[in-house]
């Protein structure tokens, strides 16, 4: 049986930036159908349930290369034929994940802890006169890009460059349909100008090698072998935006709904302990990363629907993690919440192979700025959100507060 269009204009509404401070009715509204299509010729698929499915479904595919309408702008020819490897379907992203992991060990993310905790308290200790920060610009950002940057071995001293580079291409996650042609020609540019800094920085590497993930990766010293020069460069851009554009997004919406819940952030302050429970609620409460897209390689039933072969389909996570058939009081902000399965980063296959840096990242911050801001408020409420609908976040946090204890 096929669906009607009843609420076709839904998501176009989630992609509209009037309703980036609160998707959230939208997705209650999508939620009452599991999958529709869209006006524009995508399916969106928005319960826990289907969105469990597709996630392990091997009939979807990550590889936008197999669709006959991409929901994404390729970005230049080497995207398209070289894309990053989690926009890569099994065998090649199983080698490619691999290949990659080896150097992304649980080792090297727990060596991190000490930098991560050193650069929280640098970053605080720079606002002790002041009595009001912009949580983004003056520490959820310069944070993750700090720790990326020392993690992958790129010269922190480059962050300007590639803040506008990672900015424009992080864009292209949405739909093409909400770009504008001069932010397509902006992200063209951008990917070009990062693939090469990236071949001058690997061609660096190869000749100065350095205690870093980029030099292991250069180096490639798996059994399986090493990365070819474009998967290098590929997956090099892919670590350094992902790397801290959704670490920025969680430690933001973090102190978001801190603050405007303030009993949690009160019994918070009071038990640290809780601090690990309080990330994982914000990453089923409001995520990072709101949707991603998949292929379909054939004809897929679920849920009623036939999703014909090569159509775009949209799993809508935060939806998802929005689910009251899966969530007790699910538009509630509860820390204290069990059985939170989420999809705060992806799942099956494509899990975020960051998470664990992500969740040091955003647990030592949390527990910075709970403890040592005294009364804080936001300045401004809503905030003002950045164009991205995909990775959703505050560009802006204005917080005052009384005092910033040692």
């Amino acid at each position: 049986m096929q669906m009607t269009t009843a609420r076709s204009n839904l998501f176009a509404q989630v992609l509209n930036p009037a309703n980036r401070h609160n998707p959230y009715p939208l997705y209650a509204q999508l939620r009452e159908t599991p999958v529709s299509l869209q006006g524009n010729g995508i399916y969106v698929v928005r319960t826990y349930r289907e969105i469990v499915e597709l996630l392990h479904d091997p009939r979807i595919s990550s590889d936008e290369r197999k669709s006959a309408h991409p929901a994404r702008v390729p970005t230049d020819t080497a995207e398209a034929t070289t894309p990053p490897f989690i926009f890569t379907d099994p065998p090649e992203h199983t080698r490619l994940r691999r290949l990659v992991m080896h150097q992304f060990t649980p080792q090297r993310i727990a060596g991190m802890r000490a930098d991560i905790e050193q650069t929280v308290k640098a970053l605080l200790d720079a606002r002790k006169q002041q009595h009001q920060l912009d949580l983004v610009q003056d520490f959820a950002y310069p944070l993750p890009v700090t720790i990326i940057c020392r993690l992958l071995g790129v010269p922190p001293e480059d962050e300007p460059r590639f803040r506008v580079w990672s900015s424009a291409l992080v864009r292209t996650l949405d739909p093409k349909e909400s770009l504008s042609k001069a932010e397509v020609q902006q992200a063209v540019q951008s990917r070009t100008q990062m693939r090469e800094y990236m071949k001058q920085l690997s061609e660096t590497r190869r000749v100065h090698p350095q205690d870093d993930l980029f030099s292991g990766l250069v180096a490639g010293d798996d059994p399986d072998g090493r990365l070819p020069e474009q998967d290098l460069l590929a997956t090099m851009e892919l670590l350094l935006i992902a790397g801290h554009e959704t670490t920025v997004n969680l430690i933001t919406n973090s102190m978001l709904a801190l603050l405007r819940h303030p009993d949690a952030f009160d019994r918070l302050r009071r038990n640290l302990d809780l601090v690990i429970p309080t990330v994982e609620e914000v990453l089923r409460y409001d995520p990072p990363v709101q949707f991603r897209t998949r292929t379909t390689l054939t004809d897929v039933p679920i849920a009623g629907v036939t999703i014909p072969q090569g159509a775009t389909v949209v799993l809508l996570l935060a939806a998802g993690s929005r689910d009251p058939a899966c969530f007790v009081d699910p538009d509630r902000f509860w820390p204290e919440r069990e059985d939170n399965e989420h999809f705060g980063f992806g799942g099956g296959d494509h899990y975020c192979v960051g998470a664990p840096l992500a969740r040091l990242e955003a647990v030592t911050a949390l527990k910075a700025l709970v403890r040592r801001l005294d009364a804080p408020r936001l300045v401004t409420d809503p905030p003002p959100y950045r164009k991205n609908a995909a990775l959703r976040g505050p560009e802006h946090l204005q917080v005052a507060f009384d005092h910033l204890s040692d």
